[in-house]
């Protein structure tokens, strides 16, 4: 297997449960899965100086996952987002503000990082709800040799028209789920049937990859010419935090693989079916993953 040279940027924080607490964060739970599958993966991301933070980074440091890049910051705590679940598993979520990760800053040490051993730059939008890690991420917009993957996570108020409009025109490659897509069509004022606004914004942004997910009911994907639409077969949900980030870290790495998109989309299916079998976005042992390593 290739290893594909993935960075994420954005947050890393705690879901605090009513009964427990797991760390996550789309960026943290995406990266995660890419560093899982490929053995290589790097997040620019910060913690605050607290008890969290300390917890996290200990525990990450533990592991062997490479903190290289993400800084303690001093003035704001450590993000924290509380989770509440529906009778079927489906997560509400109560976003802290003002945490460390809305204050993320490209170091001299990223920026080498970002030139030099990474081809596609992972992103999604609640980092960019401040204007400090907003500006921060401008920035690397800039970097020519990199490919830009957004996950649109259109959550609670923390985007714009304009960041939305920003982000898709950088990307080489798109996630939103389907009602992320209507409120995009509305936003842009476009008109059709489904296939017909995800044609529409590949040709508008110039997007490679198109990745529409619709829960239990599969996902859609096109990649400028032709669409690919599968379901996996129905199982037993113990909670769906984090599986639209496991279904990334597949998306990306089959992307840069340029594998067919068909099987991009059984896998990807299949894998985040796998992780909402599980509490929690991240396995608390690796068996899940000896599954997926040489399937792509």
């Amino acid at each position: 297997m290739n290893r594909p040279a993935i960075t994420a940027f954005g947050e890393i924080l705690y879901d605090i449960y009513p009964d427990r607490k797991r760390l996550g964060g789309a960026p943290f739970n995406f990266i995660f899965h890419v560093w899982k599958l490929s053995g290589k993966g790097n997040l620019i991301s910060s913690l605050g100086n607290d008890e969290n933070g300390r917890e996290i980074l200990s525990y990450l440091n533990s592991i062997g996952f490479n903190t290289d890049y993400i800084y303690i910051d001093k003035e704001h705590p450590t993000g924290t987002v509380n989770v509440k679940l529906d009778e079927n598993g489906i997560p509400r979520f109560t976003i802290s503000p003002e945490c460390s990760y809305d204050f993320l800053k490209l170091t001299e040490k990223s920026k080498k990082m970002l030139e030099e051993e990474t081809e596609l730059l992972y992103f999604g939008t609640l980092a960019q709800r401040s204007t400090a890690s907003r500006n921060t991420l401008e920035e690397i917009f800039k970097i020519d040799s990199l490919k830009f993957f957004c996950d649109l996570n259109l959550r609670h108020d923390f985007f714009s028209k304009p960041l939305v409009e920003k982000s898709l025109t950088v990307s080489n490659a798109i996630k939103l789920n389907e009602e992320e897509l209507l409120k995009v069509k509305s936003m842009f004022g476009y008109k059709g049937s489904e296939k017909e606004v995800i044609e529409l914004l590949s040709r508008e942004f110039d997007i490679d990859l198109i990745c529409v997910t619709k829960g239990a009911e599969g996902a859609l994907i096109f990649d400028g010419e032709n669409f690919d639409f599968y379901k996996s077969p129905p199982r037993k949900v113990v909670d769906t935090v984090g599986a639209g980030d496991a279904f990334s870290a597949i998306l990306c790495i089959g992307y840069l693989k340029g594998v067919d998109i068909g099987k991009i989309n059984r896998i990807a299916n299949e894998f985040a079916a796998n992780i909402c079998g599980i509490e929690g976005a991240i396995p608390t042992d690796d068996n899940l993953y000896d599954k997926y390593k040489n399937k792509l």
